[in-house]
């Protein structure tokens, strides 16, 4: 081998004593990675010592090669075992710091929206009286939002409702009484069921919004009467608000029931006084009573809607929106708080 192969053989030599002094100095990623691009880069020691190749003879190559893949493979080696010795002591370092003896986090538990807890509990309610729930599509037709409840096309009460149309005859429902049609149309009486659910109008302020929650009620048999929708109403009223709760039914005026009423309860925030603490009450405006719900006796013309008898059956139908419950049950002032999802307010309901 000629003097420059043999020169060349050493100085390949060298570099791995050099690579082993400044790896063991190498207290970190970025330092290592540093080294590495130093000797093993397309730059660096050892790729400028093998580009010497080309000016050797044609003897000496294969030779002077061969130790420089031997030199390669063992850098690469050492520099593997470095970089995993480092990983090593990271890990340990952190593992150092745990204390085995200290409690764990406790995961925080969710619960159910006030939303949700008042609907369950009205739900309950109704149910010990008999009534079965029932759901439906949220996506409603005219007939059996509007035509079937007693409200044709011409009738001035659906400007009252603030309908969101997707076409001429299909729409979102604006109360969850088209599910008493669908009830009423698949099977004969009696008839019990109450229908929660989410149901749209076009309103947005401090006591409405675009979307909100609704309980309709319907009973229909062989001689029900009002004083049949005053017990039922009574009853879920003090169940729901206390024993002491006093309720008042007033004449109005609903077009798929008649007579019509609507139900007021002794105010829960004044207990019905009409001040606070000498202040005047803000709930029920000084008043001692706030309205609740919606009912009266089934309108006959809904009955022929759905082809009922309204000489053999009569029955009753109410309705009340689950945010004005909530509302009154929990003192809350704003119903937007329900829909902006700020855990302060829900972790309250826990």
């Amino acid at each position: 081998m000629s003097d420059a192969g043999k020169k060349l053989i050493d100085e390949l030599g060298a570099i791995v004593p050099a690579f082993r002094e400044e790896l063991g100095q190498a207290g970190s990623v970025d330092a290592l990675e540093e080294l590495r691009v130093k000797f093993l880069g397309r730059k660096g020691q050892l790729a400028t010592l093998l580009s010497g190749l080309r000016d050797l003879s044609e003897e000496d190559r294969p030779e002077v090669g061969k130790v420089g893949n031997l030199v390669k493979n063992e850098l690469t080696e050492l520099f593997a075992a470095r970089e995993a010795s480092l990983a090593q002591e990271k890990e340990d370092a952190a593992l150092s710091l745990f204390d085995p003896s200290m409690p764990g986090r406790t995961p925080e538990v969710g619960s159910l929206h006030p939303i949700t807890l008042v609907m369950e509990e009205i739900c309950s309610v109704f149910g010990s009286l008999g009534f079965e729930v029932v759901t439906g599509p949220e996506v409603e037709t005219d007939f059996y939002n509007f035509e079937a409840l007693n409200l044709p096309p011409e009738h001035p009460a659906r400007d009252m409702q603030d309908t969101l149309y997707i076409t001429d005859q299909v729409l979102l429902r604006t109360h969850t009484s088209p599910l008493q049609v669908r009830t009423m149309l698949g099977r004969k009486p009696p008839v019990a069921v109450i229908a929660p659910g989410k149901v749209y109008r076009r309103d947005s302020d401090l006591t409405h919004t675009p979307m909100f929650h609704q309980i309709e009620g319907l009973l229909v048999d062989h001689n029900v009467s009002m004083a049949d929708l005053r017990g039922t109403l009574t009853s879920f009223v003090r169940q729901v608000f206390g024993t002491d709760t006093r309720v008042r039914f007033r004449p109005s005026f609903f077009p798929f029931t008649e007579p019509s009423a609507e139900v007021d309860i002794s105010c829960v925030m004044c207990g019905g006084k009409g001040e606070v603490n000498g202040e005047p009450c803000r709930v029920c405006k000084q008043t001692g009573w706030v309205e609740i719900l919606g009912c009266g006796m089934v309108d006959p013309q809904v009955f022929k809607a759905v082809g009922y008898d309204p000489e053999v059956y009569t029955g009753f139908a109410f309705g009340l929106g689950i945010e004005r419950v909530a509302m009154l049950k929990y003192g809350i002032g704003d119903l937007r708080m329900f829909f902006e999802n700020d855990t302060r307010f829900l972790r309250q309901f826990c």
